[in-house]
């Protein structure tokens, strides 16, 4: 199936072109969805977080994580993108060879994929955790993205999954190569964003990535507004208050990341 049209390129294309970045959180935006929150809700909530998507005044598509969602695609609840992660295999044969039928399954359906060449350290809810980082080799990369069929790129350049030890120590000339290959092509996707500073998103969006994934930032204020709003007011009130609060996070990116206003 053809991907013209498919609302997670065009946002993530456009965002190339001129030099912003896209928040994957909740302006354009990208709606994400753990694997464990798909499980709990299954069809039903995945198409309605479609039709709120694509219903939307403003371009919204909505990505998913793997098994499930794919085979409710193939039953007809499609949606704009998967990231098919396998990079925990010990080589880029292994993570090829893994990615590879799942890639093959969602294009048939007219879903764009997300892979990651190399890997991050850390792990996210439902998901499994890396104790082994390896950065990516942008010598690898065409290769990698040919031999999977995949459209969307997470590589590994210092970044993790959860806590920052230490300062982040982010490799630029990874995406500045990557950057230089892909342009136009591969949108380049940054996970692992927790604590980053504000400086660092930018230069990497300078450097070529326009997909930004982003969770407790928003997800953290969201559950502490939300604990104490319940302590003192009725439930809707302490719901609305909360989800003021994270919009007002998502708000403050969609200016940081310059895509505030792009519709």
């Amino acid at each position: 199936m053809s991907l013209k049209g498919n609302r997670t390129l065009d946002i993530l294309y456009k965002a190339e072109r001129e030099g912003y970045g896209i928040l994957a959180q909740t302006c354009p935006a990208l709606l994400q969805l753990f694997p464990v929150t798909l499980a709990y809700g299954k069809g039903p909530f995945l198409k309605f977080c479609l039709d709120l998507a694509h219903g939307s005044s403003v371009p919204i598509a909505d990505p998913e994580h793997l098994e499930l969602a794919l085979t409710l695609a193939e039953q007809g609840i499609a949606f704009d993108s998967i990231m098919v992660d396998a990079s925990h295999a010990e080589t880029d044969e292994e993570n090829i060879a893994i990615a590879r039928p799942y890639v093959e399954r969602a294009l048939k359906a007219g879903v764009a994929v997300e892979v990651e060449l190399g890997r991050l350290e850390g792990g996210e809810a439902g998901l499994r955790m890396i104790s082994d980082a390896k950065l990516t080799d942008p010598n690898k990369a065409k290769a990698f993205i040919d031999g999977t069929g995949a459209i969307i790129l997470a590589p590994s350049i210092g970044n993790l999954h959860g806590s920052y030890i230490n300062p982040p120590n982010f490799k630029q000339s990874i995406l500045k190569d990557l950057n230089t290959m892909f342009k136009g092509k591969v949108p380049v996707c940054l996970h692992g964003t927790d604590e980053l500073p504000d400086e660092l998103f930018v230069e990497c969006i300078k450097n070529g990535v326009s997909k930004i994934n982003v969770n407790s930032w928003a997800r953290d204020p969201y559950v502490k507004a939300l604990t104490t709003g319940l302590q003192s007011k009725p439930f809707p009130d302490a719901v609305e208050e909360a989800t003021e609060v994270f919009a007002g996070v998502c708000v403050r990116f969609f200016k940081l990341f310059g895509s505030a206003g792009k519709a």
